[in-house]
């Protein structure tokens, strides 16, 4: 959600902040600002709408100094405008924060200051981070540190918060929940809420973990925990750098990260498959044989990840899966025990209510596995076990490469189960360990040229169409539901998708003329069923969009548009097929001009509830 950055040393600040979060602006947001400690105080600059509209304001009158803190946001309390933007400063503007996160007992708190004199200036509820912090300040004699330490105390909610004052050459930060990241250089300190926001700077960074605080000065930092305990955190070289955060000749993120899938496949399965023993390895602790169920827990598209999960390894383990939207899952008391595998799924880590849902089964004893890209994350420091699935910094909004990657992850885990637990036949094992290694060869030849301009010409017949319909059987029932969330996420036409057994069972009352309907008719066992469904829609006028496998004339003919896709085996076509509704989706938005990378109302880690 919001992007924070900061900064302390010896370069001009505004410079540093304005590229931080220019980096940062996938994460979604509707203001932005900063503030920069000049020789006459601290100056806060803040602006509605997009990041350029703050430049333009700091090009006209531009400000000058070394240390400075700058802020995205995306609303949560109060409208999106220019007084509810951070920073937020206290009244005599000695002191400015910036603030990531939600205070979840922000009223009881401003009425109480507002009754002391405090006089507040926005509708947030991040502006009472600043007055506290003042009354602190005053009450620990002038130390910056102290106070933001004692103000924390009387917060409840999800917090990064960042801290300044015009009298100290230094920059405190806090989080609880929301992610901050720290990039160390010579002579300087750099903050984040991301990583790409600092490449440009140092490849050095420090990941801080939940009840962390640090002070950055020009010459290093310290840190502790909430309670003034002193802590060390491991300094990870990262080994991308800021050319893998651009968009490398591609027009957008979204089709640069389509175009990369091949290589965070190869980056997921490879060097997890072995040919020689028909093995998978994976570096998890976890005994196959400690768990009689597996409940798997995410949000959005992790969820549709999640949901491929349970069909492999319900197919391949033999063992019971339910698969939970994260922000219902502890609401609804789950029944979790020490015999249960909550597997978390998260693109970033630090999607809140995964993360709340991971507590929750981690209090009833369940054993918990992860499947996560980002490392240093919150997730991986309290899950049990971490599979990585390596595919790298994702900028788009919409997710394309971490999905497959995630489904990806999900078959590696269910192989292994399988294999470990000896419900998987050696012959058939080893025939899907070659169908995984074969999965970035065949999502390269879903890229094509030709294919691709294929898929944009069926998006250009369809792109004034209001509604779209998406339909798909077993396994790749999920991949209907992915094809419309993208769909729906990035070009705003409504799209639902059903499993395809159920159309009749409703969805078909909506079909006529007007409605194009996607289904998923690539090889598999219930393919017949599937051009049965297909016929009950052409039978009431639907314009069938038929994905099918290469060479197959049978469900082609069934079709008024055919989008082909390479050949796979049912188990990993999740993936292959995915890649065309993803190139669907993203012709479709761009020909009706929409901004693919930043769609309205989204961020890319959603971290409050």
């Amino acid at each position: 959600m919001c992007g924070i950055v900061g900064y302390v040393g010896y370069r001009n600040a505004r410079e540093v902040l304005i590229s931080g979060l220019a980096k940062l602006e996938y994460r979604g947001y509707d203001s932005a600002g900063v503030a920069v400690r000049t020789e006459t105080g601290l100056t806060v600059r803040k602006k509605a709408g997009k990041l350029a509209n703050l430049v333009a304001d700091l090009d006209q009158d531009q400000i000058e100094g070394t240390l400075g803190i700058g802020h995205t946001r995306w609303a949560t309390h109060g409208l999106p405008n220019d007084r509810n933007a951070h920073p937020h400063a206290t009244e005599d503007g000695r002191i400015v924060i910036i603030h990531n996160g939600i205070i979840e007992n922000y009223l009881p708190l401003k009425e109480a200051l507002q009754e002391r004199g405090h006089t507040f200036r926005s509708d947030t509820d991040s502006e009472v981070l600043a007055h506290l912090i003042e009354e602190k300040y005053a009450q620990e004699d002038g130390h910056l540190e102290r106070a933001v330490r004692a103000a924390l105390k009387d917060v409840r909610g999800a917090y990064g918060i960042v801290v300044t004052h015009v009298d100290h050459q230094e920059i405190v930060a806090a989080r609880t929940v929301s992610p901050l990241v720290m990039g160390v250089g010579e002579g300087e300190m750099f903050l984040a809420s991301d990583v790409p926001a600092l490449l440009p700077y140092t490849r050095d960074m420090v990941y801080l973990h939940d009840g962390d605080l640090v002070v950055l000065h020009q010459d290093g930092y310290h840190i502790t925990t909430l309670d003034g305990t002193p802590v060390q955190r491991e300094v990870s070289h990262i080994d991308w750098d800021a050319e893998a955060a651009e968009k490398g000749g591609f027009d957008t993120y979204m089709l640069k990260e389509i175009h990369e899938q091949p290589q965070a496949l190869t980056n997921t399965l490879m060097g997890r498959l072995h040919d020689e023993t028909g093995e998978v390895r994976l570096d998890i602790t976890l005994d196959p044989a400690s768990f009689d169920r597996v409940h798997i827990v995410a949000c959005g598209t992790a969820y549709y990840a999640g949901l491929v999960g349970e069909y492999l390894i319900e197919q391949l383990a033999r063992v019971p899966v339910e698969v939970d939207v994260a922000s219902e899952y502890r609401y609804r008391q789950p029944i979790v025990d020490e015999r249960t595998l909550v597997i978390v799924v998260s693109q970033s880590g630090e999607t809140i209510d995964t993360l709340e849902a991971l507590r929750e089964a981690k209090k009833s004893g369940a054993r918990t596995l992860g499947v996560i890209n980002a490392k240093g994350s919150s997730m991986t420091r309290e899950v049990d076990d971490t599979l990585y699935i390596h595919a790298g910094p994702e900028i788009g909004v919409a997710s394309t490469k971490a999905y497959t990657s995630m489904v990806g992850a999900m078959l590696l885990l269910a192989l292994w189960l399988g294999r470990a637990r000896g419900t998987l036949a050696t012959e058939r094992g080893q025939d899907l360990l070659h169908a995984a290694r074969e999965l970035p060869r065949l999502v390269e030849e879903s890229l094509t040229p030709e294919r691709v301009a294929a898929i944009e010409a069926v998006a250009a017949k369809y792109k004034d169409a209001r509604d779209y319909l998406f339909l798909g059987r077993g396994v790749n029932a999920p991949t209907a539901f992915e094809g419309a969330l993208k769909l729906k996420e990035i070009s705003y036409i409504h799209a639902e998708a059903y499993a395809a057994g159920e159309m009749k069972h409703g969805p078909i009352a909506l079909i006529d003329a007007s409605l194009p309907v996607v289904v998923i008719a690539t090889e598999s066992v219930l393919l017949e069923k599937t051009i049965s469904n297909i016929q009950e829609v052409r039978a009431r006028a639907g314009r069938v969009i038929a994905l099918v496998s290469e060479g197959d004339v049978e469900a082609s003919r069934h079709a008024d548009d055919v989008i082909v896709v390479p050949r796979a085996d049912e188990m990993v076509s999740p993936v292959v097929n995915v890649v065309a509704l993803q190139l669907l989706s993203y012709f479709t938005a761009t020909l009706l001009g929409k901004d693919v990378d930043k769609p309205r109302n989204l961020a890319k880690s959603v971290t409050v509830e």
